[in-house]
């Protein structure tokens, strides 16, 4: 069958349409269809004498010109058009990328054959070479060209990005020297000279601390060279900080020889050295982060950020997201260029760890967006054990970029200046078009996944070839001595130098008793102090000008007159004037407030979360819609005299990337209020690794403190096992000496100066608070002006209603539980009851309640009450911490989901835990 007999069959119509969006954007229409209107292009041009395109079209199409081709040549210079579509789309899976192991075979290949072509038209000319834009040229010129842009030790992949203008930039720039590196003499030697750092300090440490692990960079040092000239170059566009994360192998060698961490340092650790100070314990020597700022070859100063991580792999890149955009908005904020993140990347987590494709699906969102990221993987081919083909289904480790159509550059870590060179390609992609961008350093592992590890146990071929393998810095010196640019004195000399330097910081790092470690970004914390549990017990003046307080109201509760809002709207904005004018101000108007004061102060305020602008509980509505065109109007940016600025994003559908970004935000900025709202508060075990890896320890582990809030609804309302409980139990657990807050607030008053708290002091801890649902539109959950303006933040709130001296019970409880016991304290007059709320959990105000226990001189029964079950909630904690008094429980028993799917069994059992607060003989162990 004629394989063109499809276009007999088709409208003429279709054509002329297909056509017209061809020429609008030749990239929107399918392949074939795009190298057949290529082929009309040209003989259009050469063949025909109308001017009439259309017409000329259908008669192309449906005549023998369009099935077979009007001559040989023209048919010929049809398939050659084929030949560069394929190089461009398929070149990258016949490069030279791989420095150890045979690239697999794909069907079909490039042969010319297949592309209707011959060995017998090498020497023709064809015309479609001005498809490279170059002039008319023979085959075999045009072959030459395609292998060394797209066949030789760079690959790339690119042709799936929908944006014509970004598919022309990137060929532009890839005709430019076929894509061949081109550096100068000078600049040779100095890729040579940060090589050989790279190579020696391996070396360095393998010789002086044999069998440690260090988790090393060899076989990927090319690394080192690639991220200098990256530096070098960005800083002269601009660029005045780079933020970098990236997980432990290579970490050492980038402090040392990109960063410039003193290597007496380094090796203080290697000999594991105590700290300096006792208030913190620090971590392993390949997990720790460091700012410095550095001087490029033309004297330019940048602030440079390597972010500390741990173990969990690709966790950091979505905080290092989080402190770039902070960088962004607090001084950049007209131009996000001027701060570029860089994340590193191993092969196996770049493809297995579903946070990247989190962070990714980020790069575009107003909220999250950084001006783009260059993503860097040092790809091993194993992943400890695992080998590269059992590491995932995708063909390359790096295809999650194709989600956001991000440019892929494959490039062999042997040719230093390839590497070199793509990553350059990288950094201006980024600056040109403020997207992602990827570079896959195909190097290897020359140890195990530790250098105690064995790895000829698991893939003993490839590490039978890895070590007769030279490394890249003997493999690139031969190539300059070779070019006559250095000879082996020099090597060798640079080798000396560098190797004697290292001597020399090993033995006065030896005559120090101690390591110390300096904290990240400590320029951003100038003015802030570290504390201890008892320093964070201390009441903070949070009390607010009235006067002010009358300000925001009017500002909050006042919708734009030219604007058409939904009568809700209007009823939920005007009932804040109401409820302040009638000193009963609900949960949402005073957490409103408090964003004001802070604004007011000079303060940013910046929250993120599911549906955070509205809130799950429609309770905020920090965002309105104009009714007609869904404008936004943010009632908080029209508040005269703030100097702060507020940011409030709905987020997309992620926990654990949103959190860890917003963790980084606040790192980086802690001037300004950081949220993150879970939408149920048990959603946030989504996000349970930046929890335990980062918020709970962080200032434990790295010196760093962080100021993020995160606010967990939490109660039990007969919403089932997942809507119920914020997990209350598993923060509780991870709390230790000064290391965070946690708060289950009752009042809007104490959340408002809670808030408050979290920006006035010296110092900054990361703050959990257990938010209320149902209390939202609760009637008794209401505070009074005054008790905004003139109070403050209360750990603890006794029992002012009883007479203290008829009391008998005593209840300890926390949260909304407390409005249920008083419900049922009222049905059964029960005066000889006393309801004493506990609203900061850790550090647990102990002085506090011990004055309040000695406060009731007659009672003899002491209740810990909660409706969590008992192996949750603050029951376990409290058993731990409470032991001022002997105390029984009130509470559910233990099961093993939080909550019951049934509504009646749940509120038959939320009813037994209150009527044992009441009657100490239902108590069950």
């Amino acid at each position: 069958m004629d394989r063109f007999s499809f276009l007999n069959a088709a409208h003429t119509q279709f054509f002329a349409d297909l056509y017209e969006q061809y020429l609008v954007s030749p990239d929107s229409v399918e392949p074939s269809w795009r190298a057949f209107f290529q082929g009309f292009d040209f003989a259009l041009e050469h063949y025909s004498d109308t001017d009439n395109a259309g017409e000329q079209l259908v008669v192309y199409a449906n005549s023998d010109a369009g099935t077979a081709a009007t001559s040989e040549k023209l048919q010929k210079e049809f398939n050659v058009l084929k030949l560069i579509d394929a190089y461009r789309t398929r070149g990258h899976l016949f490069t030279e990328t791989n420095p150890v192991r045979e690239r697999r075979v794909y069907s079909p290949n490039l042969d010319i054959e297949n592309f209707g072509l011959s060995t017998s038209d090498l020497d023709t000319v064809f015309d479609a070479a001005r498809a490279l834009g170059h002039p008319p040229t023979t085959l075999k010129a045009i072959l030459a060209h395609l292998k060394n842009v797209y066949c030789q030790h760079i690959g790339i992949e690119y042709m799936y990005m929908r944006t014509p203008e970004v598919i022309q930039w990137i060929q532009d720039r890839l005709n430019i020297n076929d894509n061949l590196p081109n550096f100068n003499a000078d600049e040779k030697k100095h890729i040579l000279g940060k090589l050989n750092e790279a190579v020696a300090f391996e070396n360095f440490l393998h010789t002086k601390y044999v069998g440690q692990k260090r988790f090393s960079l060899e076989g990927g040092e090319s690394l080192i060279p690639g991220l200098d000239a990256v530096i070098d170059a960005a800083a002269e566009k601009g660029v005045e900080q780079f933020v970098m994360g990236m997980a432990h192998r290579g970490r050492l060698n980038v402090l040392a020889n990109i960063f410039g961490k003193p290597t007496q340092d380094i090796f203080s650790e290697f000999d594991g050295k105590d700290y300096d100070k006792e208030y913190f314990d620090g971590d392993v020597k390949y997990h720790l982060g460091l700012t410095a700022e550095r001087k490029t070859k033309s004297g330019k100063k940048i602030n440079i950020n390597l972010a500390p991580n741990p173990s969990h792999l690709e966790t950091v890149g979505a905080v290092i997201e989080g402190i770039t955009r902070a960088k962004q908005d607090k001084y950049y904020p007209d131009d996000f260029s001027k701060v570029l993140p860089i994340a590193v990347h191993g092969d196996a987590a770049v493809a297995g760890q579903g946070i990247v494709y989190e962070i990714i699906q980020m790069s575009q969102l107003d909220g999250y967006k950084t001006g783009g990221t260059i993503h860097i993987v040092i790809n091993n081919q194993v992943g400890f054990t695992t080998n590269y083909l059992d590491a995932r289904s995708s063909t390359y480790c790096t295809d999650v970029a194709k989600v956001t159509l991000s440019p892929v550059l494959h490039v062999n870590a042997d040719d230093t200046e390839a590497v070199v060179h793509a990553m350059l390609f990288a950094l201006d992609f980024r600056m040109q078009f403020k997207r992602d961008v990827f570079i896959d350093l195909l190097g290897y592992r020359k140890y195990g996944h530790n250098e105690g590890d064995e790895p000829r146990f698991t893939q003993p071929v490839l590490y039978k070839i890895i070590a007769r393998h030279k490394n890249p810095r003997d493999i690139y010196a031969e190539k300059l001595i070779t070019q006559g640019i250095v000879d082996a004195a020099y090597l060798t000399k640079i080798e000396n130098d560098y190797k004697a330097k290292l001597d020399e910081n090993l033995q006065a790092s030896r005559k120090k008793d101690k390591t110390i470690i300096t904290p990240f970004m400590q320029d951003e914390w100038k003015g802030f102090v570290q504390v201890s549990d008892d320093e964070m017990l201390k009441r903070v003046d949070t009390k607010f000008d009235r006067k002010k307080l009358d300000q925001i109201i009017e500002t909050v509760s006042t919708l734009p007159a030219d604007k058409k809002f939904i009568s809700k709207i209007q009823k939920i904005v005007t009932d804040r004037k109401t409820m302040y004018d009638n000193n009963t101000l609900d949960w949402g108007t005073a957490e409103t407030l408090a964003y004001g004061t802070l604004l007011l102060e000079g303060y940013d305020v910046r929250i993120s979360g599911q549906d955070v602008e509205r809130g799950t509980f429609s309770h905020r509505h920090a965002v309105v819609k104009v009714e007609d065109s869904e404008e936004e109007v943010v009632l908080l940016d029209a508040l005269k005299g703030k100097k702060g600025k507020f940011h409030i994003f709905n987020s997309f559908l992620s926990e654990y990337g949103v959190l860890g970004f917003d963790y980084g935000y606040a790192l980086a900025n802690p001037n300004a209020l950081t949220i993150w709202e879970a939408q149920f508060g048990d959603f946030s075990n989504g996000a349970q690794i930046m929890i335990d890896q980062y918020i709970s320890c962080g200032e434990d582990k790295w010196n760093n403190q962080n100021g993020i809030v995160l606010l967990l609804p939490h109660g039990y309302e007969g919403q089932g096992a997942e809507h119920s409980s914020a997990r209350m139990e598993r923060y509780l657990q991870l709390c230790a000496r000064h290391n965070m807050y946690v708060a289950d607030c009752t009042t809007p008053a104490n959340f408002f100066h809670l808030l408050r708290r979290q920006m006035k002091t010296k110092f900054r801890k990361p703050l959990v608070v257990f938010s209320p649902k149902s209390l939202l539109r609760h009637p008794l959950c209401v505070s009074t002006v005054d008790e905004l303006a003139k109070g403050h933040f209360q750990e603890t709130i006794d029992d002012n209603t009883v007479d203290k001296k008829n009391v008998k019970t005593v209840v300890f409880c926390t949260g909304k539980f407390y409005y249920d016991i008083l419900a049922e304290r009222e049905n059964l007059g029960r005066n000889d009851v006393a309801l004493v709320r506990i609203e900061q959990l850790f550090p647990l105000p102990v002085d506090q309640l011990k004055e309040i226990i000695a406060s009731y001189p007659n009672a003899d029964d002491y209740v810990w009450a909660q409706e969590e079950p008992k192996n949750m909630g603050a029951y376990g904690y409290m058993l731990m911490n409470f032991d001022l008094v002997p105390w029984r429980l009130a509470s559910l028993k233990a099961y093993a989901a939080p909550a019951a799917g049934s509504h009646t069994r749940d509120r038959r059992r939320h009813a037994d835990a209150i009527r044992m607060v009441f009657d100490k003989n239902l108590f069950r162990s």
